[in-house]
């Protein structure tokens, strides 16, 4: 992979992490909607043109309650964002303490002024963004474990959200990006072992630790 598609992946998944981590700035909405989409029609193509579309239109106040609605809510938006919610159905279960344990083997620390726990999709895409550059295995190890499992059942879960409108593009884009991850991350890659560090050794002592 070239280094322009590595730095376009990496710029997705930021662009990704923003708008799913709070509501999209007017500088943001801006650059969204003067995008231009190759011509290539494809999932891709379709999830840009119509996120385009939306920014050009939309109104901040009004994005603005719409994220209240979908992520926060009272006492609980309509769209739960984390990882263990949607692998458990319920919050701060074992998918975050598994993520934890890998971001801690990776190096990776939580920044005192981040109040959500690490299993926000937001913060999932953070991450994917940080190591675009890094060793083919070890991004489609985080991906599969972290990511491949359930972002299915939260575009899913946007799309039929009844504050949704704004964020349903979001969602299509989301999930047209990671599908095409997916595919990526569904061959096999060589690693070398001492770059890949979510391993199954790992893995394995941190479960026999929770039990």
């Amino acid at each position: 992979m070239s280094i322009e598609q590595q730095t376009l992946r990496t710029e997705i998944y930021l662009l990704l992490s923003a708008l799913l981590r709070h509501t999209p700035s007017t500088e943001m909405l801006a650059f969204l909607s003067q995008l231009e989409a190759e011509s290539e029609q494809s999932e891709m193509q379709k999830a840009w043109q119509g996120i385009s579309t939306a920014a050009a239109k939309a109104n901040i106040s009004e994005l603005e309650d719409e994220y209240q609605e979908l992520f926060i809510g009272i006492g609980r938006g309509e769209v739960v964002p984390f990882a263990s919610w949607h692998r458990t159905g319920s919050l701060m279960e074992k998918p975050l303490a598994e993520i934890r344990n890998d971001l801690d083997q990776m190096g990776f620390e939580r920044e005192e002024q981040v109040k959500e726990p690490e299993d926000h999709i937001a913060a999932l895409c953070e991450v994917m963004a940080m190591i675009t550059q890094e060793d083919e295995a070890l991004q489609q190890a985080f991906f599969n474990k972290h990511i491949a499992p359930w972002f299915g059942s939260l575009v899913n879960q946007i799309s039929e959200a009844k504050s949704a409108d704004f964020y349903l593009n979001v969602a299509a884009l989301l999930n047209a990006f990671l599908s095409l991850e997916q595919v990526r991350f569904s061959e096999k890659t060589k690693s070398s072992k001492t770059q890949l560090k979510i391993d199954v050794k790992n893995v394995t002592e941190y479960d026999q630790a929770q039990q």
